[in-house]
Formats: structure tokens, sequence, C-alpha cells
């Protein structure tokens, strides 16, 4: 089954799958009782937070000291919690299947799907069986967030009140959403709910607004200081990952964007070497058709010859209502393969995929020490990142490319974009594919490499991989517009240093509308002079003519094109997704000329009704806000905003900036795209600049709250503080955690 897992809305963060056997769920399983906190336990903590130093720079962000990893990891957690704690805890609730108990009943079946894959006695199995370094880290891992608590009696959690060490292998990945977000949760409610009518569900395609990222590396070779670049841009939503950097003398030495709640940098750098994630389009998920047949009240599923039984498990469903807690209890059937997740065409439907949360655990941190390619290589080999490409470079002057890290290896015989037979033994797993089986770059002849969650096949120019060498399973997306804009500025360019390779990033040239326009324009020319829109659409056609495809905050042309583009996508977005196809490839070779010159009419007439006139610059229109620390922002055109050049990547810009949260606004308020954007250059000093979505704290009364808030709507980078010396001279505050 092709995993597009960077289209699905992340609202929360999604755990990377854990075990297939499931218990009842809390309030009701006794491991998950709050524990209260006593002496021994505040003792301990106000012993180790001694030796922890955190560092508050001019911009908020904590520079985390530890002796130890694990001193360092307490450190980054409590400056985490002080930071946005609400993000940290209800990810974790989310995490656990647990957000119907704060949330109420909407939410059970989001939590049934967690459930179906976490297990807490099966992750304190996991826990007891760790190695002694991991366990070290979950530990101080907990008793950084039990510490806040602990010094912050006017916090009142949501519903985490004692964080266990467990906890933090049921979300051991990171990525935007993990891999169980393909299971469709209105087809798991029709399975489960049995609800009396079968549900209509929208095909998975592409959405408005891409969900993933941009990386991009840059040998020595074409660098003007003879080293490595590394281009770190997650396109995710706002304030989804804080800014950190957190030290030991032990090794650890990370600087990059946390994902709330986690205690390893997700996409960053160390004095080495560095690393970025964009969305995979690798298949790394398949459904299997299971037989079933019932005798004697029990289920049996068809396997090789023989029926084997169906596992049944109680899951218990605990959910918030206005008098207390109520509670559904569902009989949640397995096969070897996996859960059953929905029925298709009168078979049930199990879902199988990566459920190894100690390896991924243990790659999400190995990685952040590694500090040579053959150290990351090692990581890489634990082969657990199923939701992610990798683009890395380090001091040595390397720079490298992983298309996907966990990918099963397969019978071709079989279609693996649609269920396979169940039945058939043929269709199992034949292990996982070696690094070397898969699609990789190192040091390509090109000089770079880049991503933008599009196909491998153009991600070094003519030293790309080629498409023949590999199973056809190992990608699915598609070139996007994002994909050839990054060409463009890469290909035949040398001396780039970090501020030209910023400018690259955020290049203004729209690659979307290249084949959009001339059609518009050509469907006003040949229109007969005596047609309705002739006339009235002239003046239009006559600015969007003379464009030039590139954005800026005082561009009408601008306004326009994208009001009208969004009105087409609007009206054919949903035939395309049904046939699985991009948007505006649809668009372009489906549109008429009379639909296209309606939708100009009717962008120009949206303009004049919202904002007086269709000759509106961009800027008015595009804005940046951040209102409060809510995680469901609400937007006011009557409030302070910041106006945005880039607009939706959907249009082919490399820095993005998209609205998904419904509109209620006359105004476009940014709340997906650029959030931690960073440029690093390796050699024996690091040299980086970074700029963060809004500020380091969600806090409204902070100075850190919006502190950074004009500079991102200008693309305009801070100096990164990496070393002590430079932390100092920009230091605001430096205390130990209870301080």
């Amino acid at each position: 089954m092709s995993s597009k897992r960077f289209l699905f809305t992340a609202l929360f963060a999604c755990a990377a799958c854990a075990a297939l056997q499931p218990a009842h769920a809390a309030p009701y399983d006794a491991s998950m009782v709050v524990k209260a906190h006593n002496e021994a336990d505040a003792a301990r903590w106000n012993k180790l937070a001694q030796r922890v130093t955190i560092m508050r720079d001019k911009w908020g962000i904590p520079h985390v000291f530890g002796k130890t990893d694990a001193d360092a990891v307490f450190g980054l957690m409590y400056a985490q919690a002080e930071d946005d704690f609400n993000r940290v805890e209800l990810n974790f609730i989310n995490a656990m299947g647990r957000l119907a108990e704060v949330e109420g009943e909407a939410q059970v079946w989001r939590d049934l799907r967690m459930k179906l894959y976490i297990n807490p006695a099966d992750m304190k199995a996991k826990y007891a069986a760790s190695p002694a370094w991991l366990k070290k880290l979950m530990n101080a891992w907990a008793d950084g967030l039990n510490y806040y608590l602990h010094t912050h009696a006017g916090v009142k959690p949501k519903l985490i009140t004692h964080f266990e060490p467990w906890m933090a292998l049921s979300f051991s990945e990171g990525s935007i959403g993990g891999d169980i977000e393909e299971i469709d949760l209105k087809q798991l409610e029709q399975l489960y709910g049995k609800l009396p009518e079968p549900m209509q569900v929208a095909g998975k395609g592409f959405d408005e607004e891409p969900r993933g990222s941009n990386g991009f590396a840059i040998a020595p070779k074409l660098s003007a200081s003879g080293k490595a670049l590394l281009l770190i841009n997650p396109h995710t939503s706002f304030y989804f990952r804080p800014e950190v950097h957190v030290v030991s003398e032990e090794g650890l030495n990370a600087y990059g964007a946390v994902t709330w709640g986690q205690f390893f940098v997700y996409q960053g750098f160390n004095e080495r070497a560095g690393w970025m994630h964009t969305s995979g389009g690798g298949d790394v998920i398949d459904e299997y058709l299971e037989t079933v047949v019932q005798k004697n009240g029990r289920y049996f599923y068809k396997y090789d010859g023989k029926e084997l039984p169906v596992k049944e498990v109680p899951i218990t469903l605990p959910y918030k209502t206005a008098s207390g807690m109520g509670r559904k209890i569902v009989t949640a059937y397995f096969t070897h393969h996996g859960p059953i997740v929905r029925e298709l065409d009168g078979r049930w439907v199990a879902v199988k995929m990566m459920d190894d949360p100690l390896k991924a655990l243990t790659q999400s941190y190995t990685r952040t020490k590694a500090k040579s390619y053959k150290a990351f290589y090692k990581s890489m080999e634990l082969r657990t990142n199923s939701s992610n490409n990798t683009v890395y470079a380090d001091a040595d002057g390397n720079i490298a490319y992983f298309h996907g890290n966990f990918l099963p290896k397969r019978d071709p015989r079989f279609d693996w974009t649609k269920p396979v037979d169940g039945s058939v033994a043929g269709t199992e797993w034949k292990g996982l594919h070696g690094i070397k089986e898969t699609i990789t770059l190192f040091n390509p002849a090109s000089g770079w490499i880049q991503n933008t969650n599009n196909w491998p096949f153009r991600s070094a120019g003519f030293a790309s991989p080629k498409e023949s060498a590999y199973p056809k399973y190992m990608w699915s997306l598609p070139e996007n517009a994002r994909g050839l804009h990054a060409l463009r500025v890469l290909e035949n360019k040398k001396d780039f240093t970090l501020e030209s390779l910023i400018s690259s990033a955020y290049d203004n040239y729209l690659t979307g509308f290249e084949p959009l326009l001339p059609q518009l324009v050509k469907a006003w020319d040949d229109a007969d002079a005596a047609h309705p829109l002739k006339a009235q659409l002239a003046p239009q056609v006559a600015a969007l003519r003379g464009w030039d495809l590139r954005y800026s905050v005082d561009s009408v042309p601008t306004s326009l094109a994208i009001y009208w583009a969004q009105d087409l996508v609007k009206r054919n977005g949903p035939t395309a997704r049904a046939q699985g196809i991009p948007v505006l490839d649809y668009i372009t070779a489906n549109g008429t000329a009379q639909e296209r010159l309606e939708a100009l009419a009717r962008a120009s007439a949206k303009l004049e009704a919202d904002f007086g006139s269709w000759q509106t610059p961009w800027g008015e229109i595009n804005r940046f806000q951040r209102a409060s620390g809510d995680i469901g922002q609400q937007y006011d055109d009557a409030k302070p905003s910041y106006p945005v050049a880039f607009p939706s990547a959907v249009w082919g810009s490399l820095a993005s900036f998209g609205m998904v949260a419904p509109q209620t606004t006359k105004r476009i308020y940014g709340d997906r795209g650029n959030s931690f954007v960073a440029a690093v250059e390796f050699g024996p000093r690091i040299r980086a600049k970074s700029i963060l979505a809004g500020g380091q704290s969600s806090d409204p009364n902070s100075k850190h709250f919006a502190d950074q808030a004009e500079m991102y709507s200008k693309g305009q980078f801070k100096d990164v503080l990496f070393y002590k010396e430079d932390i100092e001279k920009n230091l605001e505050r430096k205390y130990h955690p209870g301080q």
C-alpha cells in the first residue's frame, strides 16, 4: 500500500507503531494509576537538577548542559515543559490512545487506532529489556517532566500527572504523522462501531496544502568556503517543534528541532554532522485481505492451507462526558499480519507496518551523536525510520541521501499498491532491504542533493539514482512543482554560501503557474470579441500576461493568480484526488477554456468582495498572526499581523506558507509550512543560521512568544549560538532546573 503520510493533518504528533497485543485502557488499567510525587523523588530530583545548567539566549532558546547524557535529557525535558507543557502532554495523551478522556467521545476511534498498537504492558516489558544506557535516558525523560510538575504547582495537567519511563516508547520515531495514520478512522469506525450503512470514504490523494519538507545538501566543491552545507527546512504545522540545544560531557551536542515531548533532536546537527528528514513515499505498509470463517461462535482465517484462530482482544475506550466518564468496549480482531482495520467487499483487511519502538527510539537518539558518515550509517542500519527520507552532510565534506530506511522485501509478482491475499504465504514480507539495496546517494558527482517530498530520480541532477534499478514499491510520490523549482536553484550553480543557500530556499519563483497561466492567456486570446468575459477580464489578463511568476508582498498578479488557481483547485480537487492525480496536473490536463475564464471572473469577484479591489497586493492578503498559545489557532482580521510574501507550496514555492485551518477570515493566515528552518556550514567550526515561526514560548505574556514573528515573515534568519562563549555573550538567563 503506497504510503503518503505527509498528506494527513498532523494536529497531534503520532506514535511510531508498537506491539500488536493491546491491553485495557486507563483509567481501568492499574498501570496507569496516578502516582504522587514523594519526598524521596523530590530529593533525588533536586540533586539531579544541580548537575544541569540551562542557558537561555536572547531568543529564549534553551541550551541545556549536563555532565551525562541522562543529565542533559533531564534538563531538556524540563526546558520543553517550561516552554509548552500543554503540547508535551497532549502528544503523549494522543500517543497512548487517551485523547477521548480529555476531548470527549468524538476521539474514541482515534484512541482505538492507537490502542491497536500501544500496549502499556508491552511497553513496560520493552523498557525493562532495554540496554542500560537507554533506560537511563528514559528515566531521565520522565524525571525531567515530573520535576517540572513538582516545581510548578500551578500547572494543571489535562490527564498525565506523573510520567513513567516506559511512556517514552509510545512515541519513538518523531515524524509529522506516523505510519498509523494510514488507518482510516471512518473505516475503522464502520467496522467496529457497527454503523448501519457503509460510509463513503474519500480516497487518499493529493491535498490542497502539501505536507512534508525540503532538504538540500551542498558538497564542498560547490561552496565558496570549501565546506559542506545543509538546509534544514521542515514543513509542519506551526509550533509543532521548538528549537533546542542539548549538550553533555559524554559526547552529546545536538542543535535543532525537537518534537514536543521527545528527548532527541529530530532535524538538526551536531558539531560534525547534520540530518534533515523529509516525508518518505516508499511503500512501508501493506494491507492483507483475510478470508475469515466463523465456527462455533469463533472466527478463523485461512492461511497457507490452514485455518488459524483470529485473536480477539477487548479494548476499553474511556471518554469524557458532561457528567463524568463514559466508556466503549470494543472487541478488536488480529491475525498474524496485524489488526483488522476495515472491510473491503465483504472481507476483513489486516494492516502490517513497522512495530519496533525500542529500535526506533535507539535510532532516533544515536543518530544525534553520530560524528561521521560511518557512525550515521550505523545508526541507519537499525532500519526503523519508516516515515522519512534523510538528507545528510558532515564536516568531512560528505553529503548523502537515503530514500526511506525501513523497506520490506516483497515478491514482485504481487501488486503491492493494493491489498494482497492474506491466505497466500507468498505475500509475506521477506525481511527488510539492506541500506545498500535501497535508493541512496553518497557524494554524487553533481555536488548537490535535494528532496521536496518528490520522487528520488532527480535528487542529484545528472547523478541521480536510476528508476530502472529499483522496485517500484521503494518510491511512490511523483515529481512536484517544488522539485522542479529545487532543480532550478541548484543546477549549474557554484560558490554557495550560507546566505545564498537560504536565498535559494526562499527563491520567489512559482513553477506551478508555468503550465497554467499560458492556458488562461490563450483562453482569453482565443475568445470571441463578443464573449461576455472578454472585456470584463481584459485588465486581469493583461496583469497576468506581464507577470514574471515571482511573488512579493507588493505583487498584484500573485494575488490574482493564486485566487484564480485556488478556485480551480477547489472545483477539481475531489476528482483529482479520487483518481490519485496531483491536482495541478489534473487541472492542466483537463480544464477547458471556459472554465479557466469563469474561474478568473470568480476570483476577481472574491478579491473585490473581500478587499475592495482585485488589484490587492499579495501582502495585504497573506499574513502571519500568532494571537494565542492555543493549539487550535483562531485568526482575526482586526488583530495585528505581518505580511508574508511566500505562499503555499502547492504553487511551487520552496518556502511554504499555507492555511489548513477552516478559514473564517478574509485574509489568509498561515498555520503550516516553514516552521523551524536552519542552514548549516560544517567545518572545524560550525556556522549556522535559523528562524522559528513566531517564537520559542507558547506563553503570550513571554517576550519570546512572537519575537521572531516579523523576521519569520520576511525570511530573515538569526545567527545560531552554538558555542558556549557565544551563548554567554547573548545570555538572558542561566539557571538550574527548579530555579
